[in-house]
């Protein structure tokens, strides 16, 4: 096995196809542009532009989108080696709308299945997993089989080993009910969050970090206050818990005691999607770093909210200077 990476992520891969022009509705807009997409991925692209060496576990469709993603990957600097191809489902592509400064609704097509969700357990290499500084998961992977038993196989042969990471990434049109992703509308938000909490239980159970928005915290905790999902993630086994509250800022919460509350870094919004990824891959260098609570957290803001400024989601990653560069000017 060549050296451990500093970063795999295992989940989401597509094509964003984002409009390029701001507050017109989808029906209406007429020039889009095309992005490497999908949440586990832009994290690796976040951290790889950050100088960590990142790999993407995951799957595409054998078709043009495909060989693109297989590029985009390769420009950004993050291992494609375990994205392969699928012949039975297309590369997923997502469209979304652009009102800022809060407003960003996303429209998913991944029908009638998104390939990084065959994703099965006998085709992960198990040791570079085991021996990567941090392994990242997302809450979408365990929607849907073989996704599902491929995340559960892969956060057990890691053991608890190094830094392992849980994206809750709540996407409740993923969990249409019992038989997992009907995207169609499925079960209410109550009932697909009754559905997804078993899976996440049993993914927390063999991750270090935890790290969401409140809605996404309480799919995991059923708990809605902030240092409450904290201490329950605490509680579940975790060490870090990182709760996300918007414009109230981000909460980090250590199994030793240490707290950190930081509030948001302001900019002019021009697209929000993909801060958060942004987030993720700055956490991870951080995390790598051995940065104590606070600054990692500020730094992390900062390059969140860099993206936030920008049109895209991968190609909008901000490097090291870049990210210092703004924290200096704030």
């Amino acid at each position: 096995m060549t050296e451990p990476y500093d970063l795999i992520t295992m989940g989401r891969i597509g094509v964003d196809i984002y409009p390029l022009q701001t507050g017109v509705p989808l029906a209406q807009v007429e020039t889009f542009g095309k992005f490497l997409g999908g949440s586990a991925t832009n994290v690796a692209v976040a951290a790889a532009r950050l100088g960590r060496r990142s790999a993407v576990i995951s799957r595409t469709g054998r078709d043009p989108f495909g060989d693109y993603i297989h590029q985009a990957l390769r420009d950004f600097g993050v291992d494609d080696r375990w994205v392969s191809a699928v012949d039975a489902y297309p590369t997923p592509v997502t469209f979304c709308e652009i009102f800022p400064p809060d407003d960003f609704p996303l429209y998913f097509y991944r029908r009638p299945k998104a390939p990084d969700l065959v994703i099965h357990p006998g085709e992960l290499d198990m040791e570079a997993i085991a021996a990567a500084r941090i392994f990242w998961i997302t809450g979408t992977g365990l929607c849907e089989e073989p996704s599902r038993g491929a995340t559960l196989a892969a956060l057990e042969a890691r053991d608890r080993r190094g830094i392992t990471v849980f994206d809750l990434d709540w996407r409740p049109m993923f969990w249409g009910g019992e038989g997992g992703a009907s995207g169609d509308g499925g079960a209410s938000g109550a009932a697909a969050m009754a559905s997804a909490r078993p899976y996440y239980e049993a993914a927390l159970k063999h991750v270090t970090v935890a790290v969401g928005n409140v809605d996404e915290a309480e799919v995991a905790t059923g708990l809605r206050d902030p240092k409450a999902c904290a201490q329950a993630l605490l509680d579940m086994g975790v060490e870090l818990a990182v709760i996300k509250q918007g414009p109230k800022g981000v909460l980090a919460v250590h199994r030793d005691g240490r707290t950190a509350e930081v509030p948001p870094t302001p900019v002019e919004v021009v697209n929000g999607l993909g801060a958060g990824d942004s987030f993720g891959g700055s956490l991870c260098h951080g995390l790598l770093s051995g940065w104590e609570l606070e600054p990692m957290m500020r730094y992390a803001n900062a390059a969140g909210a860099l993206v936030a400024s920008r049109l895209a989601c991968s190609s909008a990653m901000p490097t090291a200077d870049e990210v210092e560069a703004f924290l200096a000017d704030r």
